[in-house]
């Protein structure tokens, strides 16, 4: 319900705006395309390149082992 009350105060205010250049420049914002989000990456291998040591990666094989 919070959202609905944000969406009727946000058109009270545009109601009440009296200047032609402030009311452009509110069409000119409602007027712009939507941003599509981001398109999530697939996490490869080659991510992780460098990351690790080689002490730590001979750690994770002993416990491996261990295991």
């Amino acid at each position: 319900m919070y959202t609905e009350a944000r969406k009727i105060h946000l058109i009270e205010q545009v109601l009440k705006v009296n200047s032609e250049e402030l009311l452009q420049q509110l069409e000119s914002v409602f007027n712009k395309p939507q941003r599509q989000p981001a398109k999530e990456k697939k996490v490869s291998i080659y991510d992780f390149v460098g990351v690790l040591s080689k002490k730590e990666i001979g750690q994770m094989k002993q416990g491996w082992v261990e295991s």
